[in-house]
Protein backbone atom coordinates (compact mmCIF):
# COMPACT_ATOMS: atom_id res chain seq x y z
CA UNK A 1 0.00 0.00 0.00
CA UNK A 2 1.15 3.60 -1.33
CA UNK A 3 1.51 6.19 1.37
CA UNK A 4 -0.29 9.13 0.00
CA UNK A 5 -0.12 12.89 1.64
CA UNK A 6 -3.03 14.74 2.32
CA UNK A 7 -2.78 18.44 1.30
CA UNK A 8 -0.64 17.49 -1.22
CA UNK A 9 -2.06 17.53 -5.47
CA UNK A 10 -1.38 14.87 -7.45
CA UNK A 11 -1.23 14.40 -11.46
CA UNK A 12 -2.10 11.32 -13.18
CA UNK A 13 1.34 10.72 -14.48
CA UNK A 14 2.01 10.54 -10.60
CA UNK A 15 4.11 13.54 -9.70
CA UNK A 16 2.92 15.49 -6.44
CA UNK A 17 2.87 18.97 -5.86
CA UNK A 18 3.36 20.96 -2.45
CA UNK A 19 2.14 24.07 -2.56
CA UNK A 20 3.86 26.72 0.27
CA UNK A 21 2.80 30.07 -0.77
CA UNK A 22 3.83 31.37 -4.56
CA UNK A 23 6.17 28.06 -4.38
CA UNK A 24 5.45 24.40 -5.41
CA UNK A 25 7.80 21.59 -4.38
CA UNK A 26 7.52 18.79 -7.60
CA UNK A 27 8.17 15.17 -6.85
CA UNK A 28 7.51 11.42 -7.88
CA UNK A 29 4.99 9.87 -5.86
CA UNK A 30 5.36 7.04 -3.44
CA UNK A 31 3.39 4.67 -5.94
CA UNK A 32 5.46 5.68 -8.75
CA UNK A 33 8.90 5.22 -7.10
CA UNK A 34 7.80 1.42 -5.82
CA UNK A 35 6.57 1.05 -9.55
CA UNK A 36 10.11 2.42 -10.75
CA UNK A 37 12.06 0.31 -8.49
CA UNK A 38 15.57 1.48 -7.38
CA UNK A 39 15.93 4.85 -8.95
CA UNK A 40 19.67 5.18 -9.92
CA UNK A 41 19.59 8.72 -12.07
CA UNK A 42 17.17 11.76 -11.94
CA UNK A 43 17.67 14.24 -14.91
CA UNK A 44 16.21 17.69 -13.56
CA UNK A 45 16.25 20.96 -15.65
CA UNK A 46 18.45 23.56 -14.56
CA UNK A 47 17.29 26.54 -12.45
CA UNK A 48 15.55 29.87 -14.06
CA UNK A 49 14.02 26.85 -17.00
CA UNK A 50 10.46 26.89 -17.58
CA UNK A 51 7.88 24.07 -16.60
CA UNK A 52 4.43 24.02 -18.42
CA UNK A 53 2.01 21.93 -16.68
CA UNK A 54 1.36 18.64 -18.36
CA UNK A 55 4.95 18.51 -20.09
CA UNK A 56 8.10 16.78 -19.77
CA UNK A 57 10.64 18.06 -17.10
CA UNK A 58 12.78 15.74 -16.83
CA UNK A 59 13.10 11.52 -16.42
CA UNK A 60 13.97 9.54 -13.69
CA UNK A 61 15.86 6.26 -14.21
CA UNK A 62 15.27 3.07 -12.27
CA UNK A 63 17.47 -0.58 -12.87
CA UNK A 64 13.92 -1.77 -14.31
CA UNK A 65 13.08 1.24 -16.26
CA UNK A 66 13.37 5.15 -17.38
CA UNK A 67 10.01 7.41 -16.79
CA UNK A 68 9.50 10.87 -17.73
CA UNK A 69 8.63 13.58 -15.30
CA UNK A 70 5.09 15.53 -16.09
CA UNK A 71 5.15 19.09 -14.55
CA UNK A 72 2.17 19.16 -12.21
CA UNK A 73 2.21 22.98 -12.68
CA UNK A 74 3.67 26.06 -14.99
CA UNK A 75 6.58 28.66 -14.03
CA UNK A 76 9.99 28.86 -12.87
CA UNK A 77 12.50 26.87 -11.48
CA UNK A 78 13.70 28.45 -8.75
CA UNK A 79 16.02 25.32 -6.97
CA UNK A 80 16.44 22.06 -8.15
CA UNK A 81 17.26 18.73 -5.22
CA UNK A 82 21.18 19.06 -5.66
CA UNK A 83 20.97 16.24 -3.01
CA UNK A 84 19.81 13.60 -6.08
CA UNK A 85 23.00 14.73 -8.22
CA UNK A 86 24.68 11.92 -5.62
CA UNK A 87 22.15 10.10 -3.93
CA UNK A 88 18.98 9.16 -6.32
CA UNK A 89 18.13 6.75 -4.07
CA UNK A 90 17.01 9.03 -2.05
CA UNK A 91 13.60 8.89 -3.93
CA UNK A 92 13.09 5.84 -3.29
CA UNK A 93 13.55 6.32 0.76
CA UNK A 94 11.27 9.05 1.04
CA UNK A 95 9.92 10.68 -2.04
CA UNK A 96 7.97 13.02 -0.07
CA UNK A 97 10.62 14.74 1.62
CA UNK A 98 12.82 14.46 -1.54
CA UNK A 99 11.36 16.28 -4.12
CA UNK A 100 12.75 16.90 -7.30
CA UNK A 101 12.01 20.79 -8.05
CA UNK A 102 10.91 23.61 -6.73
CA UNK A 103 8.95 25.75 -9.02
CA UNK A 104 7.95 29.29 -8.45
CA UNK A 105 3.72 29.60 -9.63
CA UNK A 106 2.59 31.23 -12.58
CA UNK A 107 -0.49 30.07 -12.47
CA UNK A 108 -1.34 29.04 -8.57
CA UNK A 109 -5.14 28.06 -9.78
CA UNK A 110 -3.23 25.32 -12.12
CA UNK A 111 -3.18 22.70 -8.92
CA UNK A 112 -7.68 23.20 -9.41
CA UNK A 113 -6.99 20.81 -12.14
CA UNK A 114 -4.76 18.04 -9.91
CA UNK A 115 -6.05 15.21 -7.08
CA UNK A 116 -5.91 15.41 -3.46
CA UNK A 117 -5.02 12.69 -1.48
CA UNK A 118 -8.50 10.36 -2.00
CA UNK A 119 -9.28 11.71 -5.71
CA UNK A 120 -5.20 9.78 -6.39
CA UNK A 121 -5.78 6.81 -4.19
CA UNK A 122 -9.19 6.00 -6.18
CA UNK A 123 -6.98 6.31 -9.04
CA UNK A 124 -4.51 4.07 -8.39
CA UNK A 125 -6.89 1.58 -7.00
CA UNK A 126 -6.10 1.38 -3.66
Amino acid sequence: MSTILEGLYYAESHEYVKVEGEFGYVGITDYAQHELGNVVYVDMPEVDDEVTAGEDFGAVESVKAASDLISPVSGTVVEVNEALNDNPELVNSDPYANWIIKVQLSDPSEVENLMDAAGYKAAIGE
